[in-house]
């Protein structure tokens, strides 16, 4: 039977997070695998209120478990291996990544009850590992986090490299400086397919390297008349040397605030990528040390309600307060779909007296190539495919059309979509059914099981909750009552709204025919509809309705 080589995103590809991507190669439907990268996105209060974190939905892997060969983590972001933990179960194969990105891995294994033995720490290339009918090698490459990894995956039909997340970045503070040379090294015998980041398409600039934005830091850092307080990504360990090492120069002491931030920093040491970071003071200590003399580094550069950021904004944090005179910097961009939580503390901050600077091209690079970085990366790697992933369907798109341009034969392959890579040209080799999966608490659940959408709708319409007790005879103990969550106390009538509810449906009751008060399906549906007519008629809303019957027997 016909062996085949096939590419499968079932996240990041028409997203920006949750990644999750698969190759195979053997015979139809009987195809060796490999897993790269197992993230996780973000809920937000409008789409997914009270969940704690979005999945990648792996039905299609779990029905394939025993085809699994290994999952090869690119580097640390929560996008990439925030799943490792919850997924690994269902997954069962070892699990690969570098150092830096293994401790990171470890820890969320270990808050999920599964061994660390299943983590294998590997080198780089020309470090081959053997995992079935591929050949891995991870290639270093420079992002906004350190031991990043473009993946170089040997296959009996050629040679695939996967970018992973990555920038043009030869002076990145720490981590791997990009090297051009070795890139094109790798793909000299020729590349079959170029799997790429397509974050930044839409940036004309050439990228800006995390060394350039030194001196603008320290200049903030020595000018600021009171204290500073800074917020970057957690992950970004360059970056908060580069804030540390600044304030250090401007006699500034330094305190981290945040767990997220101190995990960083400890596997960062951990691991020997941070031997030279400025020594930190405690919150407590940092409370008897002049504030024209300390930088906080604090989490929660994208509006977290319950980060270091959104703390010190609502007043206090850890004893800490925010004065006038002092100044809060985002050394960071805001991630589209996070502005409204940014915004906010930006505002009361600014009612503090605090002066608020966001200038994200003073203090901030991005973490990404921009389009002629990419159009670079083209050019040493000279595929015969281009794919574009990590990135959302506009920018799948125009990365394919950017490569169109140079000649290159590219496909938008979004979540779901095999792609065959055997062959001279790619093709779509059938559509999976994918989608989300919520951890909401300990539990996962479906986006389809219709659980956050009921709850939206008790967050938009409010509740009701209608109790009666019938007796052994079928008729009525007493009167029904009524609870109201989430609405106004009183209506147009000027009568309190559960009065007006439990008169409305005791009305009904004393009507109603014995064959009706002995069905309870009936019973239910009359009593509810009761209740949100006569919600609309008092308050103009018709809110989620809960109707308990008990029986005597």
């Amino acid at each position: 039977m016909t062996s085949r080589l096939i590419y499968l995103p079932l996240g990041g590809a028409g997203e920006i997070g949750m990644n999750a991507y698969v190759y195979g190669y053997g015979p139809k439907d009987a195809e060796r695998l490999i897993v790269v990268d197992l993230g996780v996105t973000f809920p937000d209060m409008d789409g997914t209120p009270g969940v704690d974190l979005i999945l990648p939905d792996i039905a299609w892997l779990e029905e394939r478990k025993a085809m699994i060969d290994g999952i090869f983590i690119t580097h640390a972001h929560e996008d990439h291996v925030g799943a490792v933990g919850h997924y690994w179960d269902s997954l069962g194969a070892a699990v690969y990544a570098r150092k830096f990105t293994a401790n990171i891995a470890a820890r969320k294994l270990e808050e999920n009850g599964h061994p660390e033995s299943v983590l294998n720490v590997v080198g780089t290339y020309p470090d081959i590992i053997e995992v079935g009918p591929f050949k891995v090698s991870f290639v270093p490459i420079s992002h906004s986090i350190p031991e990043s990894s473009g993946l170089m995956i040997d296959t009996p039909e050629g040679r695939v490299l996967h970018t992973g997340d990555f920038k043009i970045d030869t002076t990145p503070v720490i981590g791997d400086p990009f090297d051009a040379d070795l890139w094109a090294e790798i793909s000299k015998d020729g590349v079959k397919a170029l799997v790429c980041d397509s974050t930044n398409i839409f940036s004309k600039a050439v990228g800006r390297s995390e060394a350039s934005i030194a001196a603008e830091v320290e200049g903030l850092m020595r000018d600021a008349p009171g204290m500073v307080v800074a917020t970057t990504f957690a992950s970004n360990i360059a970056r908060l040397k580069t804030l540390a090492t600044a304030a250090d120069k401007a006699g500034r002491s330094v305190c981290l605030l945040g767990r997220a931030m101190r995990r960083m920093i400890e596997a960062a040491t951990e691991t020997g990528l941070l031997k030279d970071f400025p020594k930190t003071v405690s919150p407590e200590d940092a409370l008897n040390i002049p504030r024209e003399n300390l930088l906080l580094l604090v989490t929660g550069s994208q509006g977290e309600r319950r980060a270091a950021s959104a703390q010190l904004a609502n007043g206090k944090y850890l004893g800490i307060t925010m004065n006038e005179g002092d100044t809060f910097l985002f050394s960071s961009k805001t991630i589209p779909g996070n502005e409204r939580g940014v915004i906010r503390i930006m505002n009361q901050f600014s009612e503090m007296g605090v002066d608020v600077v966001e200038d994200d091209t003073r203090y901030h690079v991005s973490g990404h190539a921009n389009r002629p970085d990419l159009e670079r990366m083209h050019e040493i790697v000279k595929p015969q495919i281009l794919i574009p992933m990590h990135g959302e369907h506009r920018h799948l798109r125009e990365h394919v059309k950017v490569g169109a341009a140079k000649g290159l034969t590219g496909i938008v392959a979004v979540n779901g979509m095999m792609i065959d890579l055997s062959g001279n040209a790619p093709t779509v080799a059938e559509y999976i059914e994918t989608g989300r999966t919520y951890l909401d608490g300990t539990v996962q659940i479906g986006a389809l099981d219709g659980i956050v959408r009921e709850r939206i709708k008790m967050a938009i319409n409010g509740h009701i909750v209608v109790t009666l007790i019938l007796d052994e005879n079928d008729e009525l103990l007493g009167e029904p009552w009524v609870e109201v969550a989430g609405l106004a106390e009183t209506g147009t009538s000027n009568a309190a709204l559960v009065e007006v509810l439990e008169e409305d449906l005791g009305q009904f009751l004393m009507r109603a025919a014995g064959k009706t008060l002995r069905d309870d399906v009936k019973l239910e549906k009359e009593l509810r509809s009761i209740a949100r007519r006569s919600a609309q008629s008092e308050i103009g809303k018709k809110p989620e309705v809960t109707v308990i019957v008990s029986r005597l027997s």
